[in-house]
């Protein structure tokens, strides 16, 4: 099978394909016929030795996928040969072939295309997540949502229509928020390019004042980081409950006299240990969640897929923040 690998600590660019031997489903294991795999900003992270996790090169990054059962090992029961799943593996999705256990793969109905199976279940779950568990969002609160169009942010602006809030997508320019909007967000507002000064910042608050309302957010979805994620926390309502995501612009450093003064909660979002601490939990929101989208209330926006032999490319592009949306590695 040919897999892309990290080598060496890098960027995309160091990103080799390789002819690797077939794995083998062990017990308990499933070994599928990979048709795509999602990339993620983790991804961009992995390669780079700046992921919670490091796997021991050589590896195969990506951490989502979606393909046919070929073969079962010992002792599973959930999935046969021909099954369509979907799975979360956290690496090595980048390839031709995988051996995963069988409790991380999910079946799909034949209805979901592969593409949009690929972009499923790290987006949404982290989302769905966030929003149900860490921020206990109900129907007509106010959702904000930074990086709106981003994979994750686009995941969130439907699944807080879903569940009734008010969503107020904010985003680099107005081509974003207009998908955004598309996709269920009742207002945006573009923020500028940071980083900013103690007055960009308080500008930027202003903007995020005047599209939530005078009652500020009650959940802020901070899936971008650095100086954003002040401005966003001055525009907090009363107990509003500010989740951590993700930092593609900055680990922040937050003054907590503005947690005080708002009697605001800031709440870290750890998706992926939670799915190991709360296996029960995790999977009744992954049913919700294809129950949702049976329901066609939310559906993966697939904006660029990219061949295996330009993995890295599609992790470049991911990096650059010019993708909308999620990024797919097809295998066809």
């Amino acid at each position: 099978m040919k897999a892309v690998l990290s080598k060496a600590v890098g960027g995309p660019e160091t990103l080799v394909l390789e002819e690797l031997p077939d794995p083998v489903a062990g017990p308990g294991q499933v070994l599928l016929d990979v048709k795509a795999c999602g990339v993620n900003y983790p991804d961009v992270l992995i390669i780079e030795d700046k992921y919670q996790f490091r796997p021991e090169r050589p590896f195969a990054p990506g951490g989502e996928v979606s393909g046919v059962i070929a073969a079962v090992g010992d002792g599973v029961t959930k999935f046969k040969v021909g099954d369509r799943v979907l799975a979360s593996t956290g690496h090595g999705g980048m390839a031709e072939k995988l051996a995963l256990d069988e409790n991380r793969c999910t079946a799909i109905p034949d209805s979901m295309p592969f593409d949009e199976a690929a972009a499923f279940i790290l987006t949404y779950g982290t989302s769905y997540y966030a929003l149900k568990d860490r921020g206990h969002l109900k129907a007509g609160e106010t959702l904000l949502v930074l990086g709106a169009a981003g994979g994750v942010g686009l995941a969130a602006v439907e699944l807080g229509k879903a569940a009734g809030a008010r969503v107020i997508a904010a985003a680099s320019s107005q081509e974003k928020i207009d998908l955004a909007i598309a996709h269920g967000a009742d207002a945006g507002v573009i923020y500028p390019r940071g980083p900013f000064d103690k007055d960009g910042q308080k500008a930027l608050a202003n903007l995020i004042k005047d599209a939530c309302g005078p009652n500020g957010w009650d959940v802020a979805y901070d899936a971008v980081g650095g100086d954003y994620s002040e401005a966003t926390i001055r525009a907090s309502g009363w107990n509003g409950r500010f989740l951590v995501i993700g930092f593609p612009s900055g680990i922040p450093k937050i003054p907590l006299n503005l947690t005080l003064l708002k009697s605001c909660d800031i709440v870290g979002v750890f998706w992926g240990a939670s799915v190991a601490r709360d296996p029960k939990g995790h999977a009744q929101n992954v049913q919700e969640l294809m129950d949702l989208y049976a329901a066609g209330k939310i559906r993966p926006h697939v904006s660029e897929r990219f061949p295996l032999a330009r993995a890295g490319e599609a992790i470049a592009h991911l990096a650059s923040r010019k993708a909308m949306g999620k990024v797919v590695v097809t295998n066809d």
